[in-house]
């Protein structure tokens, strides 16, 4: 009952001071945000004092193909299966036998299905369910997710042959420049990422949530330019973005749309790249 009070008494906490609360747990500083000079200070700015309507529909799972469609193409978009507003109008008979389940509003709220027959359907429902009746803007005040409308989309299963997985690029772009990217890998063994700059070159730094590993190499999309191209195209105007896309089958599909990786309280491994890559922001 208390965590439930705590819970609701959370929602009117002015954001400023909620963000200054948060950043303090997360990266043992104070916030500034009348002179923001690192990365993670520069993203907490921006959830304050860059708020556009667009950035509602640039963030919601469904809205976003429709954005996508108008900067850069329908043919990027991985196809769509169903959306509905609540679980139980989902007809599983009528999906195919692979699938994956996202929920619009919010950040991981994604069930995948590999086989229909080892599916677990109860879990997916109350994970889901649960998920449709958060708001996630209250929880670290990311402004774009505050009024999307909560729904259920379901896509196509998406797996590249010659990786026999699935692959995100994820391109950080900066006053609509892509300065470097992210892959990830080992996810589910031991989550690791590392970061290069947009030449292909490894920089020597990574996270502390998923740290870099600087001996594993990794292959680069084979359409790696063009999808800085696409990023760049996305991210016109904008302080910053980072845009995901795949590429399964030589073909590019888009991901998603993130303004603040981690909320801006990601930790990197060395303590001097916060400040840095704060440089590379330009408000």
């Amino acid at each position: 009952m208390i965590k439930k009070y705590l819970r609701i008494l959370y929602r009117y906490i002015p954001d400023k001071l909620y963000l200054k609360i948060l950043y303090y747990k997360f990266l043992k500083k104070n916030l500034n945000l009348k002179n923001p000079k690192t990365f993670t200070e520069k993203l907490q700015w921006i959830k304050i004092y860059d708020r556009k309507p667009i950035y509602t529909k640039m963030v919601d799972k469904y809205e976003v193909r429709e954005f996508i469609s108008k900067k850069i193409g329908s043919q990027y978009l991985i196809p769509l299966i169903g959306v509905w507003e609540k679980y139980d109008q989902i007809n599983f008979s009528a999906l195919p036998n692979q699938f994956v389940l996202k929920t619009t509003h919010d950040s991981g709220g994604v069930r995948i299905c590999k086989d229909k027959k080892t599916f677990n359907y109860k879990e997916a429902e109350l994970f889901l369910k649960n998920r449709l009746n958060t708001n996630y803007f209250y929880m670290t005040r990311e402004w774009p997710y505050k009024n999307v409308k909560p729904r259920i989309i379901c896509e196509k299963y998406m797996i590249d042959d010659s990786l026999n997985e699935l692959m995100d690029y994820k391109f950080f772009c900066f006053n609509g420049k892509v300065k470097f990217f992210k892959i990830d890998f080992d996810r589910f063994i031991n989550h690791k990422a590392n970061y290069y700059d947009r030449n292909g070159n490894l920089l020597l730094f990574g996270e502390v949530v998923c740290p870099p590993d600087f001996n594993k190499k990794l292959n680069f999309p084979k359409s790696l330019n063009k999808m800085i191209s696409l990023a760049e195209i996305i991210s016109e105007d904008l302080y910053f973005l980072r845009v995901d896309f795949y590429e399964v089958n030589g073909q590019i599909y888009f991901g998603e749309l993130t303004f603040f990786p981690d909320a801006g309280f990601g930790k990197f491994t060395d303590n001097n790249v916060d400040l840095e890559i704060g440089k590379l922001l330009k408000l």
